[in-house]
């Protein structure tokens, strides 16, 4: 019959060899690895890290520098930005990525001394705890036995954060002033109210560092934190005089013309001048 199968394709395909495949790479293309074995300085990174399908290369790239530095090493934008020419915003941004991602931990914390540092943990494998030993909790500080408790101190009204802090900022200082005021976190932590209570008295923090730290005994201070606790309660100003609001200033009525007598005076609207409002009965 004449009559052509639609269903047959018009050609037949051939096969093509396994070797000639055109979506086949050629074996000699792509990336060819030259390694050589490290025997001395050399970074172990994850490939979870250098392979990250979420991070940027430059936060991959800031991840595996961090990665490699000392313990102690400081990565603080500023000191980033000076070894590398990226700048502080991209670096900043960097940082946050590998943060978000749980590469980096950063935390504020006290030091012994007073003030506040921030503390960057690098993680090589973020959610894992890893094989180094879990640092040691902090021992809370204990008086000794049969050691006279902390005299107490003035307590502020309003015990705000800001006044609080203000107020440990100046007792860490105090050190500066004598040695011998060298304060520990305990008694920085149980002073700071009695301080706040001055502050909050509108006495200034050089007047407080003055009343503190002026006309120290010449012996030895045994218990500086019992002597600066005497000092506040015993020496405490007054509170400030108590001052009445200003009274709100006069309504000033616009000009207007009199009722009665056309003559142009200040008052409310619609009404008569003083001397109208008396000559009518």
């Amino acid at each position: 019959m004449d009559t052509q199968n639609p269903n047959v394709p018009a050609h037949a395909h051939t096969r093509v060899a396994a070797k000639k495949h055109p979506n086949r790479r050629h074996p000699h293309s792509g990336l060819v690895h030259d390694h050589t074995r490290h025997t001395t300085r050399f970074t172990v990174i994850g490939n979870h890290l250098a392979q990250h399908p979420e991070l940027s290369l430059l936060a991959i790239g800031l991840g595996t520098h961090i990665q490699s530095l000392p313990v102690g090493a400081r990565i603080d934008i500023k000191t980033l930005a000076a070894r590398f020419p990226e700048g502080t915003t991209r670096i900043a941004a960097a940082l946050r990525e590998l943060e978000s991602h749980g590469y980096l931990r950063r935390e504020r914390v006290r030091v012994p001394d007073g003030r506040i540092i921030t503390r960057t943990t690098s993680c090589n494998q973020p959610g894992h705890s890893g094989t180094e030993a879990p640092r040691p909790a902090p021992r809370k500080r204990t008086r000794p036995p049969g050691s006279k408790p902390l005299p107490a101190v003035p307590q502020p009204a309003c015990p705000a954060p800001a006044l609080l802090q203000q107020a440990s900022d100046l007792l860490a200082g105090l050190r500066r002033e004598d040695p011998r005021l060298l304060l520990s976190v305990c008694d920085t932590a149980h002073l700071a109210p009695g301080v706040a209570a001055w502050l909050e008295r509108d006495v200034t923090p050089a007047a407080v560092r003055q009343a503190l730290a002026d006309d120290l005994p010449l012996e030895p201070l045994v218990r500086p934190v019992a002597f600066l606790a005497h000092r506040l309660t015993a020496q405490l100003p007054p509170p400030p005089p108590f001052r009445a609001p200003a009274p709100p200033a006069s309504v000033r009525h616009p000009l207007q013309n009199c009722d009665g007598c056309d003559r142009a005076f200040r008052g409310p609207g619609g009404g008569r001048c003083s001397d109208c409002r008396s000559d009518s009965p």
